[in-house]
């Protein structure tokens, strides 16, 4: 019962959450995704408070519900190419090269949040449903890109990918006093994830198989603490734990139909935050710093060949993001919002080529936003994304057959694989206070 709930939620909630941090979402809801992310020192509404730092929502003393609906377009384009050989086995000195543009389309991105205190107590509660990671490429199978090629003529054919995370948390602050806060939020994650086709599973003559869509639940906790100068000045810092993850199970199918059974393991990362924010009567600036520890986390801190030629995980980096925003409040009953997000690459050179079903990376984000103060209790927000990767994502493609001679990974020499990216997005989303409780 309790994992039908959970499917539910992510149905409803995480139709298709894709990312451009790595493969985290760089804010949630409207305003948040407005201020680049930026929140943890600078809680302007309850989405961002109760995503990036469970302390901040003692800033807020009223019942709040805020639910927001975005579009998301990606277009990620891949490209290769391979040095061409004789009927010896010997180069020619020609290669063969191609692109494949992405087909998947639009993807909705919901949030809904919510959070309830009383005026003068010292508790905040609060209740989310983010989807807060993701990603996806459908690449055609293609007879002019040598990746895309048919697994039959030594590509890969169809290269698809699928995978969302929704995270439910239930959030708790504390005031210890008018200018400190402490927070925690348990948190309950369920993922789902598809490969085409599956590089985890060992291949067979007939090549890599295509898997199923399996899932998988993880728990984790996020804990905070914020200050509130009450003249301006803001901070804030979190620690959002690794979500720990049971194993996909994967059931495969070959080309030639025959099946076979394999497991992955793949957690959320742990996420350090510290934010900055200055108020003015008109103004509100905001900056935050973070670091994704990918470099700890299952699925992606290992990388290479198993001794079966199946793929043990992605082999990130850890990744800076910095996030900063500014809000402007002197046109009445229309706050205006820019943000920016810079995010580093975790993805090196070498290992360019496993990666290629994630490409989510997007080094640079421009986000504009606005809302509409329709009364005291009811306002209407909105916000346009934009976002590029920078240079392309690059590097050898690589065959466990080659390791031998070229160590660690196997690259086949004169070939390369490279994707880049750009994202856009336009979110919407409203939000109620009722009246206080006294």
């Amino acid at each position: 019962m309790y994992r039908n709930i959970i499917k539910l939620c992510v149905l409803i909630f995480s139709t298709a959450s894709f990312s451009q941090a790595g493969h985290i979402m760089q804010g949630v809801g409207s305003v948040n995704m407005s201020m680049g992310g930026a929140a943890t020192g600078q809680p302007l509404d309850i989405s961002g408070a109760l995503h990036w730092n469970p302390a901040s929502i003692s800033a807020f003393d009223d019942k709040i519900v805020k639910f927001d609906i975005g579009l998301f377009f990606s277009s990620p384009e891949l490209r290769s190419t391979v040095p061409e050989f004789d009927t010896n086995g010997q180069p020619t000195g020609n290669f063969f090269s191609g692109n494949t543009k992405d087909d998947r389309g639009v993807s909705p991105l919901p949030s809904l949040a919510m959070v309830w205190g009383k005026e003068g107590s010292n508790h905040t509660f609060g209740a989310s449903a983010f989807g807060i990671s993701g990603f996806g490429v459908t690449f055609p199978e293609s007879t002019t890109n040598p990746i895309n090629m048919p697994q039959a003529m030594g590509g890969f054919g169809r290269i698809e990918s699928d995978y969302i995370l929704l995270q439910v948390g239930f959030t708790w602050a504390y005031k210890l006093s008018n200018e400190f806060s402490i927070g925690v939020e348990p948190t309950f994650n369920y993922a789902t994830l598809a490969l085409i086709p599956n590089p985890t599973a060992n291949p067979t003559g007939a090549g890599y198989p295509s898997s199923d869509k399996a899932s998988a639940i993880g728990y984790g906790a996020q804990f905070g603490v914020f200050y509130d100068s009450g003249k301006g000045f803001k901070a804030g810092a979190s620690y959002k734990t690794t979500q720990t993850f049971e194993n996909f199970e994967f059931t495969n199918t070959y080309l030639d139909n025959s099946t076979s059974t394999n497991s992955f393991n793949m957690d959320y990362p742990a996420v350090y935050s510290v934010g900055l924010g200055y108020s003015l009567e008109n103004v509100d600036l905001a900056l935050d710093y973070r670091m994704v520890d990918y470099e700890h986390t299952d699925g992606f801190s290992t990388s290479g060949w198993s001794p079966t030629a199946s793929v043990l995980g992605f082999g990130w980096k850890n990744m800076n993001i910095i996030s900063a925003g500014i809000q402007y409040k002197g046109v009445d009953k229309l706050p205006l919002r820019i943000g920016y997000t810079f995010s580093s690459n975790p993805i090196s050179s070498e290992l360019a080529f496993f990666n290629v079903p994630a490409p989510a990376i997007i080094k640079n984000a421009f986000q504009f936003g606005l809302s509409y103060k329709a009364s005291d209790r009811f306002s209407i927000d909105g916000v346009y994304h934009y976002g590029a990767s920078g240079d392309a994502t690059s590097g050898p493609i690589l065959n466990p057959q080659f390791i031998q001679n070229y160590p660690p990974y196997g690259a086949i020499p004169g070939s390369e694989v490279s994707y880049d990216m750009t994202t856009s997005m336009i979110m919407v989303g409203v939000s109620y206070t009722f009246d206080k409780v006294m």
